[in-house]
């Protein structure tokens, strides 16, 4: 005799990016491409924008750049980890400037990554899946 099993187990919910940067052309790249690989998407366009939609969104990871109107991104990385349900959120800073001070302050300051402009779309869906999954590929 034949089981069958009617009980339908819950689609897995997708994870939600909040992609922080002031280059439109960039955040629909991104968006598009982070979609097609089954993330949902939040935009900020600045840093006051940042900080307001990261506490609305609630996002699993923020992807953020450093130089952008209203302030820069150790500015809002800084302001997000003292806000105590922002704290554990990981924040992978991008961005044109990856040396020195910057790259030092982001990750002291508690970046879960770092990733320089022009990327590799590939190396930053790992470290994406590495900082929401824990999934090294």
């Amino acid at each position: 005799m034949y089981q069958i099993n009617l009980e339908r187990k819950p689609a897995p919910v997708a994870k939600k990016i909040l992609i922080v940067d002031d280059d439109q052309q960039l955040v629909m790249l991104l968006a598009t491409r982070l979609r097609a690989n089954h993330y949902e998407i939040a935009v900020a366009y600045d840093a006051i924008q940042a900080v307001a939609k990261a506490q609305r969104e609630k996002p699993d990871l923020i992807l953020l750049d450093n130089r952008m109107p209203g302030g820069n991104g150790v500015g809002v990385l800084r302001t997000l980890k003292q806000i105590p349900n922002m704290m554990v959120t990981p924040i992978i800073m991008i961005t044109a400037y990856p040396y020195g001070k910057i790259r030092e302050e982001a990750l002291e300051d508690g970046a879960a990554d770092f990733i320089s402009k022009p990327f590799d779309a590939n190396v930053l869906l790992k470290k994406i899946k590495k900082a929401v999954d824990g999934v090294s590929c």
